[in-house]
């Protein structure tokens, strides 16, 4: 999958989520927006109450994606010998697609009405896609191959030292220009500051990076370096300072990801067990949807 293919594969499950949800509530508004009790009296009320033909069937799809978005991931990733095909970077997006538009269809399903036991499965659905979210966020900071491995700190600075070569022969930057992008890599006493705090400093650095790639820009401009060359080069030297960056959190945000799982699949496993004995109860009653 080429870099143009991947944008419009993210863009196509952003597009997706984003269309279903407006749809949703744009079509059932008036309906959820009243209170429980006058719900009963909507022309809606047949089909969206969660026992309705749209209702029961949001919750039916939703939950059959949520269960897809994990297996699948799960399965690509542990049995890679028997399951080889697409990149794993590729199987966790469309598990994120999966188990973001899955909550979507619950929520909608339970009308905005939570109680009893199904309120500790929707409230675990919550903290396992807010967990998720936070997951991906500490998963892109660990770089690795364009096979999914990750790289150890030795690849990173022979990366790193391969960039300041390519500046040097190339591009022909000036020695205390190549400094000043080697200061901005040392943070100092960043590697013994708590989790928290170095995922806080992710942000400041991204804005002090922001900020130095501007103050380049015109430099380099004052010497004659414009047009695409200009672009080409900012490129480079940004890949550098997010280079740099990684280099001194690596072993921390493995460590973070590693914390993550632990939280992460607690979650999952409460809201799918819960979710289980919900669609037994259902079919026990009755609530067969169209089957």
């Amino acid at each position: 999958m080429n870099k143009i293919t991947h944008r419009i594969y993210i863009s196509g499950f952003l597009l997706i989520s984003l269309f279903t949800t407006v749809i949703l509530v744009y079509y059932g508004y008036s309906y959820y927006s009243l209170p429980i009790e006058e719900r009963f009296f909507h022309p809606l009320y047949e089909l969206l109450k969660p026992s309705g033909l749209l209702g029961h069937g949001f919750g039916i799809i939703g939950s059959i994606f949520m269960l897809l978005g994990v297996s699948i991931y799960m399965i690509r990733k542990r049995y890679k010998k028997i399951f080889r095909l697409g990149k794993l970077k590729h199987w966790l997006e469309f598990h994120i697609f999966l188990c973001s538009l899955g909550p979507i269809l619950v929520l909608f399903h339970t009308s905005f009405k939570f109680g009893g036991l199904v309120s500790v499965s929707f409230w675990s659905m919550v903290a396992v896609v807010l967990s998720g979210v936070i997951g991906r966020f500490i998963y892109i900071q660990i770089p690795r191959t364009i096979q999914g491995n990750e790289l150890t700190i030795d690849d990173l600075m022979r990366q790193n030292t391969s960039i300041n070569d390519q500046l040097r022969t190339e591009y022909a930057i000036q020695s205390s220009t190549l400094s000043k992008l080697d200061d901005a890599g040392k943070f100092g006493s960043i590697s013994r500051q708590g989790h928290l705090h170095k995922l806080f400093f992710l942000f400041e650095d991204k804005w002090s990076n922001y900020l130095l790639l501007n103050k380049l820009r015109f430099e380099l401009k004052a010497t004659g370096v414009e047009g695409k060359d200009l672009k080409i080069l900012l490129k480079i030297i940004k890949t550098k300072l997010v280079l740099q960056r990684r280099i001194v959190l690596l072993s921390s945000m493995k460590e973070l990801f590693r914390y993550w799982h632990v939280a992460h699949l607690p979650f999952a496993i409460i809201m799918l067990i819960i979710m289980l004995i919900h669609v037994g109860v259902s079919i026990t009653f009755g609530y067969t949807w169209i089957f």
